[in-house]
Parts: C-alpha cells; sequence; structure tokens
C-alpha cells in the first residue's frame, strides 16, 4: 500500500515536471518569437530610421525664448531647442540642425530638408491643410507693440482695429493669416525675415503698431523699453495651440510625438524649461 502510494506520487511528480519543462519551453520560444517580430513601424516611417539609429534632422526659426542663438557664443538655446535635445535623447540618437525662416518652413519640410520642425509654431487652419501638427505642447496669443509716445491714444487692442491704424507682422507667422480678420478694419502689411523686423516700421513711424507672439513681445519691449510699449500686455489675443510640425502621412511617427508631447507636458518638464528662460529673457 505505501509502495503503491509512493509510485504514485512519483508519477504525479514526473508528471508535473514533464508539464512545467514543456511550458517553459514553449514560453521559451514564445519569447524568442516575440523578440524577433517586427515592430510593425511602416519603413518609410521617421520612426523606422530613429530605431535603425538614423539622425533626427530638425528645421527651427528663430524666436525669443523659443530657439535663438546666443549672442556670444552662437549655440543654440531656447524651450523648443532644449525640448528637441531632450526628445533626440530619449530616442538615443543625434540631431541635424536646419535654420529656415517661418515663411518656408512648411515647403522645406513638406520636401524633405527636415523631418520636424521644432520651432515655436502656431496652429492656423492653412498650415494644418498642408502639414501635420503634433501634440499640441503649449499655447500661445498674440499682443501689440506700439510707440510709448501713441500710448494714450491706443490703450486697447480693440483701438488698433481703424482705418487709419497700420499694422505689421512677421511675412509667413499665424499673425499674417489670423490678424486681418481680427482687425478687419486696419490695412496688414507683411516684413520678410525673422519677428523682430516687424517692429522697425512702428520704431520709423511708418506703422502703426506691430503684432508679434506674445513672448515674442514681451521680448522685444524688454530690448527697447526706450521706444516700445505694449497695448494690454496682459491679455493676449487670439490664443492658439502651438507646437512641432510632420508631414502628413506618416502615422506612427506621429503617434509616438503625439504620446511623447502628452508625456512632456504632463510631468512638468516643459513648464521648468519655459520658467528658466522666462526668468532671463521676458
Amino acid at each position: 500500500m505505501s509502495e503503491q502510494t509512493d509510485v504514485s506520487k512519483r508519477a504525479l511528480l514526473g508528471g508535473m515536471l514533464g508539464v512545467a519543462g514543456a511550458a517553459a519551453m514553449i514560453g521559451g520560444a514564445g519569447g524568442a518569437k516575440a523578440q524577433l517580430l517586427e515592430s510593425g513601424i511602416d519603413p518609410k516611417s521617421v520612426l523606422a530610421k530613429v530605431k535603425k539609429g538614423g539622425q533626427l534632422q530638425v528645421g527651427y526659426a528663430l524666436l525669443p525664448l523659443w530657439f535663438f542663438k546666443d549672442p556670444k557664443s552662437g549655440e543654440l538655446k531656447g524651450v523648443y531647442k532644449d525640448l528637441v535635445d531632450i526628445l533626440a535623447r530619449d530616442l538615443e540618437m543625434t540631431v541635424q540642425w536646419k535654420e529656415v525662416s517661418f515663411a518656408n518652413s512648411t515647403i522645406d519640410l513638406r520636401s524633405g530638408e527636415f523631418d520636424l520642425f521644432g520651432s515655436s509654431a502656431s496652429f492656423t487652419v492653412p498650415r494644418a491643410t498642408v502639414v501635420n501638427y503634433v501634440g499640441p505642447l503649449w499655447s500661445k496669443g498674440s499682443l501689440p507693440v506700439i510707440r510709448k509716445a501713441d500710448a494714450e491714444k491706443y490703450k486697447t487692442a480693440a483701438d488698433l482695429n481703424s482705418p487709419d491704424v497700420v499694422i505689421a507682422v512677421n511675412a509667413g507667422s499665424a499673425d499674417e493669416q489670423r490678424m486681418p480678420a481680427i482687425f478687419p478694419k486696419a490695412k496688414i502689411i507683411g516684413i520678410a525675415g525673422q519677428y523682430a523686423m516687424a517692429a522697425e516700421p512702428v520704431r520709423a513711424g511708418r506703422a502703426t503698431a506691430c503684432i508679434v507672439g506674445d513672448t515674442e513681445a514681451m521680448a522685444l519691449v524688454r530690448r527697447n523699453s526706450d521706444w516700445a510699449s505694449i497695448v494690454e500686455p496682459g491679455k493676449s489675443i487670439d490664443k492658439r495651440p502651438n507646437s512641432w510640425m510632420i508631414r502628413y502621412g506618416d502615422v506612427p511617427w506621429k503617434n509616438f510625438l503625439d504620446s511623447w508631447c502628452y508625456y512632456i507636458t504632463t510631468n512638468g518638464e516643459l513648464q521648468r524649461i519655459y520658467d528658466r528662460y522666462a526668468t532671463d529673457i521676458l
């Protein structure tokens, strides 16, 4: 009786070990197979290039706070510059930079000059019909900059909506597309070049005001405090989502960047970077 019980126990134990061993073999084979499976990412996607160790090509246009060159060292700095560096670090890859103007940003992006436009790009419908926004990362409005001598005449942004007012904006910017609808009675003129060029007609008396992004306006007035003033500095005009741009059609790259943008904003890293630069520039 005891011997039969011992035999039964040995048989049962052997069977259990056999099943466990087989399961381990199957699990091991399954794990190895899972490691060999393709990710499912389209090989033409930028994300596929990233996974192969390729270089990330990033276009940028210069704006204070967000993307600028240090006047002493010439080094690129800024909120979104630092953010691109973090993205590249997370992806374990290097960045190839290409400077462009805002006016050419969507053209160069679509032609494949770079894979990501990393500067501060505010959402507009015309832009969104030709390039794909990610995120968003931030929200920005605009502010009017006038001469201090005109501060009593133009106390509110609504005062600028007049036929005798000339408003300068940066050519190719979101303001060039949006301000005609907000100030339909005023004359809007586009000024080519970097954003600060829009302030020159105001300084020279050829324009009543220039309208640029809110952070750009604050930086501009800080550097030109002898003549420049902001109309209603606490009331940004036309708040818009602000983020990066990529080409249409690359679904894996878009999905990854959307998730990454949500991650970097939710954990507070973007706000910490912004606060650090704002202390010195705004």
